[in-house]
């Protein structure tokens, strides 16, 4: 469970209003998105690095484009395809291109499975001939051309197929797949969640094999919800979802051999209760590489198999005294050396090992951390990266030698800078954001940073937003418990230091997290205008356990989720409730997910601090939640009961003294309604009076027609009138 899990809109009460300095603005404008960033289009760079592709959609004619720009110019210079031009269908949803750019994949008909799975019809385009086939009758997932377009890997009901597109010979690759027992080239519930990937199948270098997982979860067990929808009786969704210390999926590795039509389990070793959360084949055709992690997921072993004999062997293990982190960072280079990223100093960083897993060197160093890595230019040698050298609220751009040398920074502006790279490395599209600057789209020079053209920007929210008075985020520090804490905080806009005002937290707090940055006003920071507005303080901390402050201030929470992060929130309430203009009888403190979680715990083991806590989707105990997650910060509930139960927030129900309200969504594949049943049953039995409201149907976001308009509606009302 991730930040991004929090998928709360600007969708607030209509019938509240922010007062501007010439006229009144009801909420009604926000949520219809009046004040809504723009943003740049979603864009795939050609392999030439000269030009890109954008998905356009005509909605008047309902039709779908694939049409080219040039990167200097940002002028359209052609159409790869128009639906217009197809008999078939009218428009599509989305594509991929093949490799050689001669052939692309139209997705139709989508639908959403879980958070990150689909399953769609499938169209593939000829670019040459311009002819259009259709991939299966049925709704498939991951479709996945082989390297040279001649082939498309796809699952269809958890077995693999491969569609030849030439003779349109159709190959099934496996046979036993079967919902709710095995599954074979996508990820379970679990994985595709946690280790964030669905697509469980590689095709090799040049297509000769396809490697691919299995997952056995005949004895996971099930998790049922009832989903009520409009029909006379409700329906089940029924799932496999092993919750923390129960029995995951036996996961194996297969090779398949595309010739001679025949798979063969890999031996990967003598591993017990293990995952596999990354495979990918290497720049040597034979060679796979597997990341094989214990189920603490402290334990990391890299290792390559040889497609020829299946043989694997480890060429590098990692180990971390708490937990490592899975990303997609590994990359190989032409001899099959390659670059990793790792905290194994205290701090991310990236280094480069031989193809043998021996160590090269370490390429960036110091107290700061590398956040992403946008890959590694063959040509000039270089690698490029962002990190937090400019402190951990911010963020900025860099190239550097792959032997460490000649770092150059590629960005200017202090804020949060994010980069999309040309597929030569040529160009980089930066987005830029800052508390006073709305997203700002600019093309620059991959070599020095130097700005090619200015692309897009947010003026006309400025405009509008200038005849409004709305406060200004303000960023700072705060210590808290020996640590100096990232904090902001919005005001009321006609703010009065010799007067007191109730103060509303607003806290994530899971492992790496990160809610206080260097950016303008994100999902629910017109919320708080309104808020502010009512007279009410707004703040954030980040306390200890959130992220991009190094490993150990991340880690200290290691087996104790919800002691150290709880106690930074109070003792952060109780030094804000000391100044002189925030009234410590009455503060306030809210979340989502692992913040309601966070929020509840604080109104109980912070009951003379919180006078008032709102909890959304909150997880309760975290034996209700699922092991990759759970046990990757807490080890299992039978190796460390105490962990697991004395931070649960059901186990202190009898110290409510506040007004407490809980909000969940029915239909929540995620953090079950069972944590909210679960709490509303134990705060009945130790006589505590709450409120508490259930979303039937809904998700993990809560959302869908107006439903979020009424959720913070009902959550404005309460923060009127209790805080």
């Amino acid at each position: 469970m991730k930040f991004s899990k929090i998928l709360v809109g600007l969708l607030i009460a209509a019938t509240s209003t922010i007062y501007a300095q010439d006229k009144e603005i009801s909420l009604e404008e926000i949520y219809d998105g009046t004040f809504r960033q723009e943003r740049l289009q979603s864009l795939q760079s050609l392999n030439n690095g000269k030009e890109y592709l954008v998905l356009n959609r005509d909605r008047d004619a309902h039709t779908t484009s694939i049409d080219v720009y040039s990167y200097k110019t940002g002028e359209k210079i052609g159409s790869l395809l128009n639906s217009n031009n197809l008999s078939e269908i009218s428009s599509f949803q989305g594509f991929e291109l093949s490799k050689n750019e001669d052939k692309i994949l139209l997705s139709t008909d989508v639908e959403q499975i879980y958070r990150r799975s689909s399953r769609g019809i499938y169209y593939i385009y000829d670019v040459k001939s311009e002819s259009l086939i259709k991939l299966s009758e049925h709704k498939v997932q991951e479709p996945t051309f082989s390297p040279d377009a001649s082939k498309v890997a796809y699952v269809f009901e958890n077995n693999i197929y491969i569609h030849d597109v030439i003779t349109g010979e159709k190959t099934q690759v496996t046979t036993d797949g079967e919902k709710n027992k095995i599954i074979n080239g996508i990820t379970d519930w679990v994985y595709e969640e946690e280790f964030a990937f669905v697509r469980a199948f590689d095709w090799n270098k040049t297509g000769s094999h396809l490697a691919y997982l299995r997952f056995d979860e005949s004895e996971v067990p099930e998790f049922s919800m009832a989903i009520f929808g409009k029909d006379l009786y409700p329906t089940q969704e029924v799932f496999k979802y092993p919750k923390a210390g129960e029995e995951n999926s036996k996961v194996s590795l297969h090779i398949y051999e595309v010739d001679d039509k025949e798979s063969e389990k890999v031996a990967l070793g003598d591993y017990k209760d293990y995952y596999i959360p990354r495979m990918e084949w290497t720049q040597a055709p034979d060679i796979l590489s597997v990341q094989v992690l214990n189920r603490h997921q402290n334990d990391l072993d890299l290792l390559f198999v040889d497609a020829e004999d299946n043989e694997a062997e480890v060429v590098m293990n990692e180990t971390d005294e708490a937990y490592i982190d899975i990303t997609n960072n590994l990359t190989f280079l032409e001899d099959n050396s390659f670059i990793w990223t790792s905290e194994k100093d205290g701090w991310n960083h990236i280094y480069l090992y031989n193809e043998d897993g021996e160590l090269e060197n370490q390429v960036t160093k110091g107290e700061w951390v590398v956040t992403d890595y946008y890959g590694y230019d063959e040509d000039t040698e270089r690698i490029f990266y962002q990190s937090t050298e400019n402190g951990s609220v911010n963020r900025d751009v860099y190239s550097i030698k792959i032997n460490g040398k000649g770092k150059t920074r590629l960005t200017q502006r202090e804020g949060m800078n994010n980069a999309d790279f040309s597929a030569d490395y040529t160009y980089f599209i930066n987005s830029f954001t800052n508390t006073e600057t709305p997203y700002v789209y600019t093309l620059h020079n991959a070599k020095n940073g130097k700005l090619v053209r200015k692309i897009k920007d947010n003026a006309a929210l400025l405009e509008k937003e200038s005849v409004y008075n709305f406060s200004p985020k303000e960023l700072s520090t705060i210590e808290i418990n020996g640590n100096e804490l990232n904090m902001w905080m919005i005001k009321p806009n006609d703010f009065d230091e010799n007067k007191e005002y109730p103060l509303l937290m607003f806290q994530y707090s899971g492992p790496g997290s990160q809610s206080v940055s260097n950016s303008y006003f994100g999902t629910n920071d017109y919320w708080y205008q309104l808020l502010a507005n009512e007279g009410y303080i707004i703040a954030t901390v980040d306390g200890r356990g959130t992220g991009f402050k190094g490993a150990a201030f991340k880690k200290v929470t290691q087996n104790e989720l919800g002691k150290y992060e709880v106690e930074d929130q109070i003792a952060a309430a109780q030094k804000l409730g000391a100044r002189d203009y925030i009234d410590e009888d009455r503060i306030g403190i809210w979340g989502w997910s692992y913040g309601g979680f966070m929020s509840s715990n604080a109104i109980l083991k912070g009951n003379d601090t919180f006078s008032m806590a709102i909890a959304v989707a909150p997880v309760i105990s975290w034996r209700f939640y699922d092991t990759i997650y759970t046990e990757r910060y807490m080890t299992t509930p039978q190796e460390n009961p105490s962990g697991y139960d004395e931070n649960s927030p059901i186990n202190h129900v009898e110290k409510l003294k506040g007004d407490y309200l809980l909000i969940h969504g029915g239909g929540d594949d995620n953090v079950h309604l069972q944590n909210t049943m679960r709490m509303v049953e134990a705060l009945v039995q130790a006589n505590k009076q709450f409120d508490w409201a259930i979303y039937p149907d809904r998700n993990h976001g809560i959302y869908g027609g107006n439903t979020r308009l009424h959720l913070y509606t009902m959550m404005t009302d309460f923060i009127k009138e209790k805080l």
